[in-house]
C-alpha cells in the first residue's frame, strides 16, 4: 500500500480557534408556556429579527431551580424565531448533562487575546469622531401585519404606523407620524437607543428587552402627543418632547 508523504498531501481543511460573538438568552423560567408568550408580546408571531442567529443559553438564573427543562422543546420554540441554540452555560450537572443530551455544547467565555492596555494620561488632542451608524427610511405607512427591521442601524418612518405593524432597530426608532403599532429599539441590547414619535399612542415599546404594552395606560401628557421612551437602569421612562 502507498503511503503519500505528508509534504505533498493536499490540505483540505484547516483548524484555527474562533472567537465568535452569541447572543445570550438569560433563561429565568423553565415555564416554556410563558417564555412563549412572552415572546409573542415582544416579537409577534415569528418575526425575522434574529436571522439565524446563534444563540447560547444561560442557565445561572435556573442554577437552584428544582423544575426540569425540556431542552428540546425550548430549542424547537427558538428556531421558530430565527434563532439558532447551540450552546449552554451556567446551569448546575443535571441541567448541563439534560442541555448535552438535547445536543447544546458548553458555552465558555472567551480570555482576552491580548492583556489590556496601560492607562494613558489624557492629551489636549480631540478624540477621533466614531463612525456614524446606518439609518434606514422608510417614506411610506405601515399596515398591520407588517414588519419592518433596520438591522445594525437606525430606523427612521416618515409615515403611520398602525396597529399591528412593528418597528424594530437596532439602534433608534424615529416614527415623524403616529405611531400605534409595536416598537422595538436597540433589539441586540442597546440600552442607549430611543423610540420618538410625534404621536404616541403604541401598542407596545421596547428598548433592550424592555418593554411595555397599552395594559399600562400613558399619562395624559404623552399619550397622543410628541414623546420619546428611553430606559432609566431596567424601567422604561416616557416622557413628552419639548420643542
Amino acid at each position: 500500500m502507498a503511503v503519500v508523504p505528508k509534504a505533498n498531501a493536499s490540505e483540505i481543511f484547516e483548524l484555527k480557534s474562533a472567537a465568535l460573538t452569541l447572543v445570550a438568552l438569560v433563561l429565568k423560567s423553565a415555564d416554556l408556556a410563558r417564555l412563549e408568550l412572552e415572546l409573542v408580546a415582544r416579537f409577534g408571531d415569528a418575526p425575522e429579527l434574529f436571522d439565524q442567529e446563534p444563540v447560547a443559553i444561560d442557565l445561572g438564573a435556573l442554577r437552584d431551580a428544582a423544575d426540569a427543562i425540556d431542552f428540546e422543546a425550548l430549542i424547537a420554540l427558538l428556531r421558530r424565531y430565527k434563532m439558532v441554540p447551540i450552546a449552554v452555560r451556567g446551569g448546575n450537572a443535571v441541567q448541563m448533562e439534560a442541555a448535552h443530551a438535547a445536543g447544546l455544547s458548553d458555552a465558555h467565555e472567551a480570555a482576552p487575546a491580548v492583556p489590556p492596555a496601560p492607562a494613558i494620561e489624557p492629551t489636549a488632542e480631540a478624540p477621533a469622531a466614531s463612525p456614524a451608524r446606518a439609518t434606514l427610511v422608510i417614506d411610506k405607512p405601515l399596515r398591520s401585519g407588517q414588519q419592518v427591521y433596520a438591522k445594525g442601524a437606525d430606523l427612521v418612518v416618515l409615515a403611520v404606523v398602525n396597529f399591528g405593524a412593528e418597528v424594530i432597530a437596532d439602534g433608534h426608532i424615529h416614527v415623524y407620524a403616529p405611531l400605534r403599532g409595536r416598537a422595538i429599539a436597540g433589539a441586540r441590547g442597546n440600552t442607549d437607543a430611543r423610540i420618538f414619535t410625534t404621536c404616541m399612542e403604541p401598542q407596545l415599546v421596547s428598548i433592550a428587552g424592555i418593554y411595555r404594552t397599552t395594559e399600562t395606560e400613558l399619562p395624559a401628557e404623552v399619550q397622543s402627543k410628541p414623546a420619546q421612551v428611553r430606559l432609566e437602569g431596567e424601567r422604561l421612562v416616557v416622557e413628552a418632547l419639548k420643542f
